[in-house]
């Protein structure tokens, strides 16, 4: 009588077209060859990260599969009565994201490869809480920092996205995690995206609420000369103050200790 074995737990990686779990792709592309690589697509990322995932696709050689909610984002707007996503509810991470994983994942035993750094142990990595899925942080083990992930990067030829000339993570191109600098830097590349956030912005004439990205002003206050004008002159402080090593303009993206890993890595 044969005893019955299970089957070996399969290994996922899943992308978020940011720097990290791009490093950690290439990390991992030739120390586990089986390596299931996994983007959720929720229809509404930047156009910069759907081309670097499709450079990231042709180095790893092997696709990047590329998993859609059940229902677009409008779907589930309308769903939660108009009510924007943000730092409490996030339910644009859990239905566009973590559900489709999920659903990806299945019942089967796996292994999942998040790609939080050693100089970052305080992150919170949570994507599933499946019984059955296990969470590995290579980048912790082997002690990985920050400028390492830039090194893996660039030799690989990768580079970083080429978003992070304006913006600090990855992700939707209306996340409620962006910085007003990083609006100004939407409304200036992509006025198309710009206009349709703004549109999924809504006054209650009734009771007198605003359901809008930034808690402080509308997409379409901030969109004015004179407002756009003065955030970027604050940025351009701030890169002065960088330049003198006071600051590191690009490290928001870290300081967002409770922001969603699935879409930020």
């Amino acid at each position: 009588m044969t005893e019955s074995t299970s089957p070996p737990p399969r290994h996922i990686l899943s992308l978020s077209g940011g720097k990290d779990s791009t490093a950690l792709a290439i990390y991992m592309r030739d120390k586990v060859p089986e390596m299931e690589y996994i983007f959720c697509d929720t229809g509404e990322e930047l156009p910069e990260t759907y081309e670097y995932l499709d450079r990231l696709e042709a180095y790893l050689g092997k696709p990047i599969v590329r998993l859609n909610p059940d229902r677009p984002f409008s779907h589930y707007l309308e769903l939660y009565r108009g009510v924007l996503p943000d730092s409490r509810t996030r339910w644009c991470t859990r239905m566009l994201k973590i559900k489709p994983f999920e659903k990806y994942v299945g019942n089967a035993e796996a292994i999942s490869y998040i790609a939080i750094r050693a100089d970052e142990t305080h992150r919170k990595g949570y994507i599933s809480t499946k019984p059955n899925l296990h969470a590995v942080y290579p980048f912790i083990d082997a002690g990985i920092v920050k400028a390492d992930v830039f090194q893996i990067l660039d030799e690989s030829g990768m580079g970083a996205p080429e978003y992070y000339e304006w913006r600090s993570r990855s992700g939707c191109y209306f996340c409620f995690f962006q910085q007003r600098r990083e609006w100004v830097g939407l409304k200036e590349r992509h006025p198309d995206l710009y206009d349709q956030a703004k549109e999924f912005e809504k006054f209650d004439e009734v009771t007198g609420k605003r359901f809008t990205w930034s808690q402080k002003e509308s997409l379409e206050e901030l969109e004015q000369p004179e407002r756009m004008a003065a955030i970027k002159e604050t940025q351009l402080r701030q890169k002065e103050a960088a330049s003198s090593n006071l600051i590191d303009i690009l490290g928001d993206e870290e300081d967002e200790e409770m922001s969603c890993l699935v879409c930020h890595l």
